[in-house]
């Protein structure tokens, strides 16, 4: 069974699980599938506005697939989530991939 088989499994016991849905989005970018990667992404983001970490994971594939002006948005958004919740770390992170890209 692979990876990304082993998460769905755990998935379709807890569906909402954040920290797994982040993991199977890693699984798809590993594997070099950018759709479902995107997808899984954007729906726990969704779900979840305040999982941070997918924030910067998707604005770095928006880059690798040329799509800048969606990368900026993201973390343009990922940036002002963990501003609100006083996570300076993932918000140092973010300021610095952001940063890298427009500049």
């Amino acid at each position: 069974m692979s990876r990304i088989d082993q998460i769905q499994e755990l998935l379709k016991e807890n569906p909402a699980d954040s920290f797994l849905q982040h993991a199977l989005a890693l699984e798809y970018v590993k594997q070099g599938d950018d759709e479902n990667a995107k997808h899984v992404f954007e729906t726990l983001l969704l779900a979840n506005p305040d999982y941070v970490g997918s924030y910067y994971h998707l604005a770095k594939l928006h880059e690798r697939c040329g799509r800048e002006e969606e990368a900026v948005r993201v973390y343009e958004r990922g940036m002002e989530i963990a501003r609100q919740l006083g996570e300076q770390h993932a918000y140092s992170e973010l300021r610095s991939a952001y940063e890298y890209l427009i500049y």
